[in-house]
C-alpha cells in the first residue's frame, strides 16, 4: 500500500506553506526516516523556463523556501538544480525567483550542464542513461514539481519531473529517437527507476489547465501533494482533477498497457480529497491510443490522422522559441521568408509529434489540433 499525503493549502504565503510541508512530511513518515546526516540532497524543481512565480509554469519559490528550510534544521546538505526546457539552469532559476530562494540560505545549484552517462542493464529501453553530474554527484533526490497539463503525457507530474534530470539538448534527441509515446514512457520510467528520487512533492497550490504546460491558464487547486511513489502521487492528482488515469501514459505498465496501480492499492492521508477534487479541471479526457502517436503508422497516415501542432498567427510573435526547440533535423517547424518578413512554418511530413514547439511557446500561440479523419477513426 502506497501513501499520499494531501494537505489543503490555499496560498503561498510561507507561513502556510512551511506548515503545509512539515504536516505533509511528517504524515509519510518524517525527515528522520527518509534521509540520514551523511547525505548529499538534490532538490528537483521544474524550472520548465524562467517564468515569473505568478505565472504558474515554476514549482514555486515558496514551496522550495519551506522545503529547504526544514531540511536545513536537520543539519542536511543540500543543491539544486532542473535542466529546463529552454535556457539555462542559472537564466531560469534567477527568472523564477528560485535562485534567490537558495542564495538567501547558502545553497548552491548543482552541475546540470556536465554528462554523465551510467549503465543501466534492468532498463526497458536505456541501458545507458545521459544524466546531469549533478543528479549522479548527489545520493538522493528530492522531485518537486508542478501541477499542470501537458500536450504530450496529458499531465506532467511526479513521474514526467525526472526528465529535467537529462541535461540540454539530449532531451530532443530522444523525443526523435522515441516518438511512440509509450516508448517514451517507458524512458520517464527507467531515469525514475535509476535515480530514485526518496521524496516526491507537488506544488498544487496553484495548477495550469488547460494548453500547459506553459501556456493553459491558472487555476487555484489549493493542495499539496507528497509521497514516496511518483505513480502513486499522479494518480491522486488524476483523482483531484476527474481525470480517469488509464488516460495518461506514464501510469501504464510498460508490460501490458495495464494501468501500474490502481486507487485501492494506495492510502491517501491528510485533509479530505472529496472537497478538493474539481471536475471542470480542462485537460485533455481522452485515451492515448494508437493513433494519437506519430511512431505508429506509416507516414502518408501520419500526417492525416494524428494530433499536430498548429501556430495560431494572429498572436504570434514571431519569437522563433518553436524553431530553436525543435529536434529533427531537418527542422520541421522553420522559418518561411514571406517577402517582408519571416514566420514559422511546418512541415507536417517530417515533424515527430513531440509538441515541445507547443511545450515552450511563450505566447500560448500554438495548440495540439487533432484532423478531422483522426478525430472520425476515433470515434
Amino acid at each position: 500500500m502506497q501513501k499520499v499525503a494531501l494537505i489543503k493549502c490555499d496560498s503561498y504565503d510561507q507561513e502556510k506553506v512551511s506548515e503545509s510541508l512539515r504536516k505533509g512530511i511528517e504524515l509519510i513518515g518524517g525527515i528522520n526516516s527518509l534521509f540520514s546526516s551523511e547525505e548529499k540532497i538534490l532538490l528537483k524543481p521544474n524550472i520548465l523556463v524562467g517564468d515569473k512565480p505568478e505565472k504558474g509554469i515554476t514549482t514555486h519559490p515558496s514551496i522550495l523556501a519551506g522545503l529547504a528550510d526544514l531540511l536545513l534544521e536537520q543539519k542536511l546538505s543540500i543543491t539544486y538544480g532542473d535542466s529546463p526546457g529552454f535556457g539555462s539552469l542559472k537564466r531560469g532559476s534567477e527568472s523564477s525567483g528560485i535562485k534567490t530562494v537558495f542564495d538567501e540560505r547558502g545553497i548552491k545549484s548543482a552541475d546540470f550542464s556536465t554528462i554523465n552517462y551510467v549503465t543501466f542493464p534492468e532498463g526497458n529501453i536505456l541501458k545507458k542513461i545521459p544524466l546531469a553530474k549533478g543528479v549522479t554527484d548527489s545520493d538522493c533526490i528530492v522531485s518537486v514539481s508542478k501541477m499542470k497539463t501537458h500536450g504530450f503525457t496529458r499531465i506532467t507530474g511526479a513521474v514526467k519531473n525526472q526528465f529535467g534530470c537529462v541535461p540540454g539538448l539530449i532531451k530532443g534527441e530522444f523525443h526523435v529517437k522515441m516518438p511512440d509515446i509509450t516508448d517514451f514512457s517507458k524512458v520517464l520510467h527507467d531515469i525514475n527507476n535509476y535515480i530514485k528520487p526518496r521524496l516526491y512533492i507537488m506544488d498544487g497550490i496553484e495548477a495550469m489547465e488547460g494548453n500547459g504546460p506553459r501556456g493553459g491558464n491558472i487555476l487555484k487547486m489549493n493542495t499539496l501533494l507528497f509521497s514516496t511513489d511518483p505513480v502513486a502521487l499522479d494518480m491522486v492528482f488524476c483523482k483531484l482533477i476527474d481525470l480517469k488515469p488509464e488516460f495518461v501514459p506514464t501510469l501504464r505498465s510498460i508490460e501490458d498497457e495495464s494501468l501500474i496501480m490502481g486507487f485501492n492499492e494506495i492510502e491517501i492521508v491528510g485533509d479530505n480529497i472529496d472537497d478538493l477534487i474539481n471536475p471542470s479541471f480542462n485537460v485533455v479526457r481522452k485515451k492515448f491510443d494508437r493513433f494519437a502517436s506519430i511512431g505508429s503508422f506509416p507516414q502518408f497516415l501520419k500526417n492525416i490522422i494524428s494530433p499536430k501542432p498548429v501556430i495560431n498567427y494572429d498572436i504570434c510573435k514571431n519569437c522563433g522559441r518553436c524553431v530553436l526547440q525543435c529536434p529533427t533535423d531537418p527542422k520541421s517547424v522553420n522559418w518561411k521568408d514571406s517577402g517582408d518578413f519571416a514566420y514559422p512554418v511546418y512541415n507536417y511530413k517530417t515533424c515527430i509529434r513531440c509538441y515541445c514547439c507547443q511545450e515552450i511557446c511563450p505566447h500560448n500561440s500554438i495548440t495540439i489540433k487533432t484532423p478531422l479523419l483522426g478525430k472520425l477513426i476515433r470515434r
